[in-house]
């Protein structure tokens, strides 16, 4: 019986098929790592694509594009941006607030301790009403809200590093209206003003002083001393 043989070029044949495979393969493999080192990720398919407007920061920064990192680094400043200048805002609202209302040197804080000690005066309630209907403000302007109007007021410093603040104001009440001036001194070394004097006109009747430390210093015999033609202890 005669057994089967195989040809040479048979042999060969299917050999150098397989080689072929494998060395396509290799490459292939080579082509795909040096691809993936020299680029960036691609979005993946099913998700959205990441801009400055809709980053929830949710997609890791490794499977970012290009362009989706420069849009979230385009966001994160933004964001940091706007937390710099929230801050600024805060501190200089901060700070308003307390240099017009809340420090010691305020007009507005002097403002409202006189007008309070208008409002708990006898001889000027008699004069100007219920004080729950005594209204103070500033001068008058086109402006119909009380609010919005001015105070006059001044601040000095005398030589001897006393500071002097000075304010005019008026008082409406449901009886009659008023004028009042106010003069506080804050002695140097000292965080308080002192009332030189703090008095009421209301037409019509004697001035109504509140405060008037010319009086006191006159009854204490103090020396009296002048500033700006006013003379004060």
């Amino acid at each position: 019986m005669m057994r089967p043989t195989t040809s040479v070029p048979a042999i060969r044949s299917v050999t150098n098929s397989a080689i072929a495979r494998s060395v396509r393969l290799i490459i292939a493999r080579d082509y795909a790592t040096q691809t993936g080192l020299g680029t960036t990720a691609t979005p993946k398919p099913g998700r959205r694509r990441v801009t400055p407007f809709n980053d929830t920061g949710f997609v890791p920064w490794s499977e970012l594009s290009a362009s989706e990192k420069a849009a979230r680094a385009t966001q994160q400043s933004y964001n940091f941006g706007m937390i710099i200048v929230g801050l600024v805002l805060t501190g200089g609202v901060g700070y308003f607030l307390w240099t017009d209302v809340f420090s010691p040197e305020s007009k507005t804080r002097q403002f409202n301790r006189a007008v309070d000690r208008i409002k708990k005066d006898r001889r000027c309630l008699e004069l100007l009403g219920d004080a729950n209907k005594i209204a103070a403000h500033g001068d008058e302007t086109f402006n119909k809200w009380r609010r919005s109007r001015p105070i006059t007021s001044t601040e000095k410093m005398d030589s001897r590093g006393n500071q002097h603040l000075m304010m005019h104001f008026y008082v409406e009440g449901p009886l009659a209206n008023g004028v009042v001036q106010c003069h506080m001194v804050m002695p140097r070394g000292q965080s308080e003003y002192d009332y030189k004097y703090l008095f009421v006109d209301v037409k019509g009747h004697e001035r109504i002083y509140l405060e008037n430390a010319d009086t006191v210093n006159a009854r204490s015999g103090k020396k009296q001393l002048s500033f700006f033609g006013v003379k004060w202890g």
